[in-house]
């Protein structure tokens, strides 16, 4: 009889997102996993973590029902293409549509934070001040500026395409005369 855990540590786990899971046998590179999946990026599997959270009760308990639903929470690592994926892992493809969501949801959220804390700390009323005449001059800068762009568009509208930059030669005085 032979070790049959010892099989699972000697494999390497993708999971892809419609269930299918592949188990490879030697390690290959993150970049090889993408190339045969478009669209996707890999991530290495971090934790699954079920909790049974308090809405979750008060829905089970509003259906007549006991039991807590448990919340699973699952820490993924986005890996770089130049990552190599090592046996006794467990890696997960993930969309970039996904991928996407996520990282807009975290920077929604720093943003959030960062507005909390500013919220919270006490800014002085002249501070404040000051900060609005700033953002106040700051948007009429930007409003001449595109008044500007915008003269200066209709005035070249006669040229079909715009000139970069030339050099100005206005006197060269000949070496000798």
């Amino acid at each position: 009889m032979g070790n049959c855990q010892a099989i699972d540590s000697a494999t390497l786990v993708i999971q892809h997102p419609n269930g299918r899971v592949d188990k490879l046998y030697w390690p290959v590179s993150a970049s090889e996993i993408m190339k045969m999946n478009p669209g996707h990026y890999v991530a290495l599997l971090l934790t699954t973590t079920l909790y049974s959270s308090p809405a979750a009760a008060a829905a089970a308990a509003a259906k007549n029902n006991s039991k807590n639903i448990p919340l699973r929470i699952t820490r993924i690592k986005l890996l770089r293409p130049t990552d190599t994926l090592a046996l006794g892992h467990v890696y997960r493809l993930v969309s970039s549509k996904e991928v996407m969501k996520g990282l807009w949801a975290k920077k929604q959220a720093k943003v959030k934070q960062g507005a909390d804390k500013i919220m919270t700390e006490k800014i002085s009323p002249e501070f404040e001040a000051e900060i609005r005449k700033n953002s106040e001059i700051d948007k009429a800068e930007k409003v001449k500026e595109r008044q500007r762009s915008r003269n200066n568009s209709s005035v070249n509208s006669g040229i079909s395409k715009p000139r970069g930059w030339q050099p100005s030669l206005k006197a060269i005085s000949e070496a000798g005369s």
